[in-house]
């Protein structure tokens, strides 16, 4: 269940695009995230899916044209409308979209779209010539001008055999997207946030290089927690295979190296920093040009330390700006809390998550973990076994109250 989403009244309408049968994934993906979906769908989209298809995967009803000439049709659209926290009209076709944007109300998703009072999400369906048009994109200006958000289109093949953009979003993508305007009166608005992620990648030659087992999953998790908390986020990651959050500023490193320059970069108007990367602690100290071939012997490989990003930010004197909040991690094997409490103090944190690899539930790879937070001032937060989507909802609160108290 994600928090962001849990209890609240998303109103979703469905208009007649072949495009609808991914509506119901998406109603369905919002009702298991926790939310209450109502469905509305136009003459056309019960041509295309039933409102018994919807009403099984939220348990609620879903309201058809009759329902608008039923007894309640004098205030039906008017409650949806003022009892939603967020209107999401997907797909809209143009022909809803030319309504919508001209206050045409024939029927209940558009009489409704016009006594909405909450915030309305739009993801276009239609063919490419269609999306193109000049009176389309007159239509998505206007309706953009008046504050309606759009998600999409996207590139990609549509049911008349061409390709090109006027295609529906994927409803994994949509969620991203309602997410962020959801967030828009989160705690962290207004702030920026830098997140580091991975493992970062010391190459031995061309095809080899020194790295570690982290998956990436906590600060990934990191980022899309500080988005729902409202802020501007900045993803500096090595490479993982994760699909970023919808919204970040994405930034791909390789290297230590690299990392450090994202990260200095990026300080320089951040509010805080979560540096949940693995940064290597070491790299070869000479690079092969050319593959190392098992025919030439067992090679001997040099190494070297790498750059130590937290320590750089926390030197005396240092030129280079300091966040107001820097958040550690500390993945230990033995020694946890001793281990922690040193990085914190040397690397003068605000906060450090400290975190047992040696658990088989918590650590790399898996989706859970038990970490606990470490102050300066000695105070110790035990948290239990939690997913790492609740550990990061925890951390970016208590970012959050430290952000409020510098």
């Amino acid at each position: 269940m994600i928090t962001l989403l849990k209890d609240k009244h998303i109103l979703l309408g469905v208009t007649g695009s072949i495009a609808a049968y991914k509506a119901a994934d998406l109603a369905s993906k919002l009702t298991q995230a926790g939310a209450l979906v109502d469905v509305i769908l136009t003459p056309a989209a019960e041509k295309f899916v039933s409102s018994l298809t919807f009403q099984s995967v939220t348990s609620r009803k879903a309201y058809t044209e009759t329902d608008l000439w039923g007894g309640q049709a004098h205030i039906l659209h008017v409650g949806l409308g003022h009892t939603s926290d967020l209107f999401v009209v997907a797909p809209c076709t143009a022909n809803s979209l030319a309504k919508m944007t001209h206050g045409l109300a024939d029927n209940l998703l558009t009489i409704t779209a016009l006594a909405a009072t909450c915030p309305i999400l739009v993801a276009p369906a239609m063919d490419v010539g269609m999306y193109s048009h000049p009176s389309t994109r007159d239509n998505v200006r206007i309706l953009a001008s008046r504050g309606v958000t759009f998600a999409g289109p996207t590139e990609g093949r549509m049911a008349s055999g061409l390709t090109g953009k006027g295609r529906m979003l994927e409803p994994a993508d949509l969620m991203g997207h309602i997410r962020l305007v959801l967030a828009r009166i989160g705690r962290l608005v207004g702030k920026r946030i830098t997140v580091t992620a991975g493992g970062t990648q010391e190459p031995i030659d061309p095809v080899r290089f020194i790295s570690n087992r982290s998956s990436g999953k906590q600060g990934y998790a990191l980022a899309q927690a500080a988005l729902d908390a409202g802020a501007h986020v900045t993803l500096i990651s090595a490479p993982t295979g994760l699909i970023p959050p919808i919204g970040v500023d994405f930034i791909q490193v390789n290297t230590a190296h690299e990392m450090l320059a994202a990260v200095l970069s990026a300080s320089q108007d951040c509010h805080a920093l979560l540096m949940a990367a693995a940064v290597a602690d070491f790299r070869p100290s000479l690079f092969a040009s050319q593959k190392i071939k098992k025919r030439d012997g067992i090679p001997s490989i040099d190494l070297e330390p790498t750059e130590d990003i937290l320590g750089i930010l926390a030197s005396p004197g240092s030129a280079n700006p300091r966040p107001k909040v820097i958040v550690g991690f500390a993945a230990e094997s033995r020694d946890l809390l001793e281990n922690a409490a040193e990085k914190l103090k040397t690397k003068k944190l605000d906060l450090i998550a400290a975190n047992d690899i040696s658990s088989p539930d918590a650590g790399f790879e898996v989706d859970t973990n038990r970490i606990t937070l470490l102050r300066p001032d000695g105070n110790a937060e035990v948290l239990p076994l939690l997913g790492k989507d609740e550990v990061s909802e925890i951390i970016l609160d208590r970012v959050a109250d430290l952000l409020e108290k510098s």
